[in-house]
């Protein structure tokens, strides 16, 4: 038996849907950076990318909230270590931690994106803009922090005489925290109007980033990784000059300079060479491509660049024999007698 207007004889009509606010989340968009969204109404990679309750996961979000997890912990022990040691209190061991408090950031930034894109109800675009936010502050300190450790690795070798008594702790402490002030200003930016929200067309695959600002970013960033690299090749240079006027030198002085010397050269072509094969792909991709490329290709070049602050510990912290040392005493109570104990020298990093 029919009822309402069909049984009078009206013509049906449809219902009209309500109107999703855009930006927002919910339905088929993602709530925060990276974009996974190839345009409006397009789901996330996995058939699902809902933030609805009954919407499937992105395994790719998965797999972010995973590695900012693991970073965060990583990231948190050696700032940890560094904090518990009083003797870990030089200039150099400042910088370490302060590029670890950037990845720790990252990390909870991940999980926190992850959080806002499936847990939060209702969605909010004040939490969408601040998990973004986050992302880009830490990253932006995580940049701004291995910066920092090449040029004070430059100026150990360049004004070794004088490296001691004009990088001063004090001295040290005003520049990280002009760094932190500076990338805290940019990961406000999303949350003082610069974002794509009210305008789906303009978005870049970093969303809520806008296609122009990504692109300034990116640019910056390709800037950045240049100076570091100008700054390796004089560190090489430099290095390779001293090696060649120590060897001249009583021999057991030259074996410990040039041991210090390959300790911190094959340490900066690992950091140089992971952040290059991590971040570099992802800036050039970000610098030609929007929001309407496929989302395969955002996640498959963000997961690597996310991984870069799970590589950084290993590379800086780990590797440290003073860190290594703390680490042991914490764990086991002892140090191995097979531990180096040759004191520390700027050439370390």
């Amino acid at each position: 038996m029919l009822h309402g207007p069909a049984a009078m004889g009206e013509p049906w009509q449809p219902q009209p849907q309500q109107q999703r606010l855009p930006g927002l989340g919910n339905g088929s968009e993602p709530s925060a950076w990276p974009s996974a969204a190839g345009g409006p109404g397009t789901a996330a990679p996995g058939g699902g990318g809902g933030a609805g309750p009954g919407g499937a996961v992105s395994p790719w979000d998965i797999a972010l909230c995973a590695t900012g997890t693991a970073v965060a912990g990583e990231n948190a022990l050696v700032l940890a270590v560094l904090f518990y040691t009083p003797s870990l209190r030089a200039p150099m061991f400042l910088l370490i931690g302060s590029l670890a408090l950037a990845d720790l950031l990252a990390g909870l930034g991940l999980v926190a994106n992850f959080a806002v894109r499936y847990l939060l109800r209702p969605p909010s675009e004040a939490a969408e803009l601040g998990a973004a936010g986050l992302l880009l502050a830490a990253f932006s300190a995580s940049v701004c922090s291995l910066l920092a450790i090449t040029v004070d690795r430059y100026l150990s070798l360049y004004n070794a005489l004088t490296y001691h008594s004009e990088r001063t702790l004090g001295f040290t402490c005003a520049m990280v925290l002009l760094m932190w002030l500076l990338c805290l200003g940019v990961g406000l930016l999303p949350l003082l109007g610069w974002n794509c929200l009210r305008d789906q067309s303009a978005c870049s695959i970093l969303r809520p980033v806008t296609k122009d600002n990504a692109a300034v970013l990116a640019v910056t960033f390709l800037l950045l990784f240049a100076l570091m690299m100008q700054l390796y090749l004089q560190i090489c240079k430099i290095a390779f000059r001293h090696a060649q006027q120590i060897a001249v030198q009583h021999q057991f002085i030259a074996t410990a300079q040039a041991t210090s010397t390959r300790k911190g050269l094959s340490t900066l072509s690992l950091i140089l060479g992971t952040f290059a094969l991590c971040w570099i792909p992802f800036a050039i991709y970000s610098l030609v491509a929007d929001s309407s490329y496929p989302v395969v290709y955002t996640y498959s070049l963000a997961l690597p660049a996310t991984c870069n602050s799970l590589i950084n510990p290993i590379i800086y912290a780990f590797r440290n024999p003073d860190i290594q040392k703390s680490l042991w005493l914490a764990c086991c109570g002892c140090i191995p007698s097979t531990f180096s104990s040759r004191p520390r020298t700027s050439s370390d990093v």
